[in-house]
């Protein structure tokens, strides 16, 4: 299992054409909302390849957890929907992990490395600069505290996009 989750993203990243589509927008900023609460950025190097970047927190009773992750992102349009694209790709992260047993114990902190796997969709509006994502990233964490896959990973994401963008 952890060998097909491993090779997932560069499968993906293997099948994608060669041929240019059109491109919505070149930059945008703004948060991903969900699992985990983040600050994202959103960078096309070409018609159909995006570079992401966001950090995170995400906070619990007894835990608590940041992270830093980038992912690189293959859009293609989705069919007869004006403004709407699919996306799929890889990426990682490192997750910084603070966990208490309880109030008054002492915390126990490490940091673990994931590999994530992307699926989402991407629409951007024709009259404001907003870019709506929603997204699914299952991740296998390769040690630490989250050791193991998660598939519960993903987000609402809202970006202003950038002037000239």
């Amino acid at each position: 299992m952890k060998r097909l989750i491993l090779a997932l993203p560069i499968t993906l990243l293997l099948l994608v054409a060669t041929s240019a589509e059109a491109q919505i927008y070149t930059t945008a900023v703004g948060a991903r909302l969900g699992y985990p609460l983040s600050a994202s950025i959103k960078h096309f190097v070409n018609e159909s390849v995006a570079l992401e970047g966001y950090v995170g927190l995400r906070n619990w009773r007894t835990y608590r957890w940041a992270n830093i992750s980038g992912a690189y992102l293959v859009h293609k349009p989705f069919p007869d929907v004006d403004n709407l694209q699919y996306y799929f790709g890889g990426g990682g992260s490192i997750y910084f992990w603070n966990y208490k047993e309880d109030f008054i114990g002492d915390n126990d902190a490490s940091i673990s490395f994931g590999l994530q796997a992307y699926l989402g969709l991407d629409y951007t509006f024709d009259d404001v600069p907003i870019s709506i994502t929603l997204d699914w990233i299952p991740t296998l964490f390769l040690n630490g505290f989250g050791s193991g896959f998660g598939g519960r990973y993903g987000s609402l994401g809202v970006r202003y996009i950038l002037p000239g963008s």
